[in-house]
């Protein structure tokens, strides 16, 4: 390994790092981490900080899991690599099969596709809900609907159907067919509507009259985040997504639900859809079903969808779709032993404890600084406070200002995710309360030095 000095002048100059702009990160070069332990990660300079980013969403039994470290490494001696497409398959994918069918059961999910990561896994389920339409002789089902501030992965159908101008603006046109409605999202919407039950109400009105507009008969699926992760932590009222999931019945639309981020016990329950008491017909995974350490994801799908392909004989039913690295054996072993832990430590429980903690210690900052224009989480290890220069008229915090919030708080004792105007908070599921209590005191660093 190159040193130190070697590591710091070449920082950024040969990479390209995603969802940046490559000037930026040459202007100011990323932190450089070499080490991570539990919840904690160490930069190139010996600077140790708790992790309250979580990796990205994924890292939920920390950086120190040995039954999973060990589980590749056992696996990679065993069986390095072999493909999962017509004719082979390997152990290791078939028993993780049956450990999901088990895990997803509640949820109402039976079958898996497995895939390389989040974004491909909603890639195949929107190829799947057109596919399944097509079998049961409803061709004309091709369109999307969506929420805005939604976000679905960076390949163009999982872009086209984002809900957020961030992530499509530069490469449209993008793929026809994709149409959004407001997201439940108490802060802004264009109802001007801060009661989170009556804006539910409001949003499933113009989902209602979005279908009838488009006719039901040309919409495939509808694809929702139980909660907005990327968009800002948008949690809906309880009554959201179950509604959703009525109007899509009625009309014979897919639900398609994105657990990339909330599966595996990050709301505090084991998946975002069980959260809201909620059976969608496809649910898309990836992140932490490997605890971050291996890139792997899978498409869970219900039983009725499953029986339609299943038991077609037209030939309509085959699968044209798929990754090299779909079942990859050490993937595979991977997540067999990152959810035996994952259950084994009832992650979803402390999510929701130390959740409640960070939700309580945002609201009492907030009650400090004005530079909080909105606090959002309180179900699980998902929040985040939405920055403003004045509360009144809501205008964002200038960059240079949340710069600073930033780098105070990773000084403090705590790197934080940054998203336009938000702070993002997601740390490992096995975070403790003093943790917690570190990465309040360092955002509250960062919010004076941005003050």
């Amino acid at each position: 390994m190159k040193d130190a000095n070697f590591l710091k002048e070449h920082n950024a100059r040969n990479v390209w790092h995603p969802m940046t702009h490559p000037a930026d990160s040459l202007a100011n070069p990323p932190e450089i981490i070499v080490g991570a332990s539990g919840v904690e990660i160490t930069d190139i300079d010996g600077h140790r900080t708790v992790d309250a980013v979580g990796g990205l969403w994924n890292v939920n039994l920390g950086y120190s899991c040995a039954p999973v470290k060990e589980a590749i490494t056992a696996q990679l001696d065993k069986l390095p690599y072999y493909s999962i497409f017509r004719g082979t398959s390997n152990d290791a994918v078939i028993e993780l099969s049956q450990m999901l069918r088990d895990f997803f059961e509640p949820d109402g999910l039976s079958r898996a596709f497995f895939t390389s990561g989040g974004s491909d896994s909603m890639e195949v389920a929107l190829r799947l809900a057109r596919q399944y339409h097509k079998i049961r002789g409803a061709a004309g089902r091709i369109k999307y609907l969506s929420l805005k501030k939604g976000y679905h992965g960076t390949h163009t159908m999982a872009a086209s159907v984002n809900g957020n101008a961030n992530f499509r603006t530069q490469y449209e046109p993008l793929m026809p067919g994709c149409y959004h409605i407001p997201a439940p999202y108490t802060y802004r919407n264009p109802f001007n509507e801060t009661d989170p039950e009556k804006l539910a109400q409001l949003c499933l009105a113009a989902l209602e009259d979005e279908i009838a507009f488009q006719g039901a008969e040309t919409i495939a699926a509808f694809v929702m985040e139980p909660v907005l992760g990327a968009g800002g932590v948008i949690v809906p009222h309880e009554s959201f997504m179950p509604g959703v999931r009525q109007i899509c019945d009625k009309h014979g639309i897919l639900l398609i639900a994105d657990e990339v981020i909330t599966a595996f016990g990050r709301t505090g329950d084991w998946t975002g859809s069980r959260h809201w008491g909620v059976k969608p017909d496809m649910a898309c995974t990836a992140k932490a079903i490997t605890n971050g350490y291996f890139p792997f994801g899978a498409v869970m799908i219900c039983d009725a969808v499953a029986e339609v392909f299943e038991n077609d004989t037209t030939g309509k039913g085959a699968i044209a779709s798929g990754y090299t690295y779909s079942g990859h054996p050490v993937g595979a072993a991977a997540a067999i032993a990152c959810l035996r832990e994952t259950q084994r430590l009832q992650v979803k429980d402390n999510a929701g404890l130390r959740g409640t903690q960070m939700f309580d210690g945002l609201n009492r900052l907030a009650e400090t600084y004005d530079l909080i224009g909105d606090v959002r989480g309180g179900h699980g290890l998902m929040s985040a406070i939405e920055l403003t220069s004045d509360r009144a008229t809501k205008a964002g915090l200038d960059k240079p200002r949340i710069a600073r919030l930033q780098r105070a708080a990773y000084e403090n004792g705590a790197m934080v995710r940054i998203s336009g105007s938000n702070v993002i908070l997601s740390p490992p599921l096995i975070v403790t309360q003093d943790q917690v209590n570190t990465i309040l005191s360092a955002l509250e660093a960062g919010l004076a030095a941005a003050a």
